[in-house]
Formats: C-alpha cells, structure tokens, sequence
C-alpha cells in the first residue's frame, strides 16, 4: 500500500539535493553566458530553451526541499 505520507530527508538526501541545485544553477549561469556569445539565432534560441529547462528544475528541487521543511525541524 501506498504511504502518501511525507518522511524526513536524511542528510545524505539534502546533501544530494542541494549539490543538485547548484549543479542545475551552474549549468543555466553557462547557457546564459554562451547564449550571449553566440550570433546564430537557432543555437542561441536552443541555449535560452536550456537555460529555462535549468531554471525549472531549480525551482522544482527548491519547492521539493521546502516542502521538507516541517520535516526536519526538531519537535520539542
């Protein structure tokens, strides 16, 4: 049976997370800049497409981590 109740990320997981969040920021930071270096319309049109696919994979790790939130406060 399915628990549809969240549990706790381990820290091993929020570590895992959080590199993913940077790694995902890195890699749109590149297609940015090399969007801006670029004069062919199409492959700057393909980076800027890329980019945003970063930016949203991003947010999607951040609301995952947030949604966590209440989790891994300690209860008194």
């Amino acid at each position: 049976m399915y628990n549809s109740q969240m549990q706790p990320l381990t820290s091993k997981e929020l570590d895992y997370i959080v590199d993913c969040i940077s790694n995902e920021s890195s890699l749109a930071k590149h297609c940015a800049a090399t969007a801006a270096s670029v004069s062919n319309p199409a492959v700057q049109q393909a980076l800027i497409g890329f980019m945003h696919k970063h930016e949203h994979h991003m947010d999607t790790l951040v609301q995952s981590l947030q949604s966590h939130q209440n989790l891994a406060q300690p209860s008194h």
